[in-house]
């Protein structure tokens, strides 16, 4: 069964085109979560920068998002992610061309339990 998956989406065309940006991302992120081969999925997004905004006014030009979402099957306790999300942050930053600060994780609830697999929960 795959686990983890990471929903990214990308504000603004990305440098040299999206290619083989989501396994550059997927690479990534299994270095940075020790996973196998063929464990890490990624799904990814290009979201135009007409429609994105900040209030405030026009968006600077160096604001360039990143947003990834992360499921694992099981969370990780607190201390761990701090160390886990600027790692991940730092990762997917490298592979889409973007600065660290400019690259957002967000932990979704654990797949265990409430993910299947083709057809198979994931379970303890």
């Amino acid at each position: 069964m795959g686990m983890p998956i990471l929903q990214v989406e990308i504000v603004g065309k990305p440098e040299g085109g999206a290619g083989n940006l989501a396994r550059r991302i997927a690479d990534a992120a299994a270095e940075v979560l020790k996973a196998p081969p063929g464990r890490v999925w990624v799904r990814l997004r290009v979201l135009p920068r007409r429609d994105y905004a900040e209030c405030g006014g026009p968006l600077p030009a160096a604001v360039k998002p990143v947003f990834v979402n992360l499921l694992k099957a099981k969370a990780a306790p607190q201390k761990a992610r701090l160390k886990e999300s600027l790692a991940l942050a730092r990762a997917v930053g490298k592979a889409c061309a973007r600065p660290t600060e400019n690259v957002h994780v967000f932990y979704d609830p654990p797949g265990e339990g409430r993910a299947a697999f083709g057809g198979e929960l994931l379970e303890k």
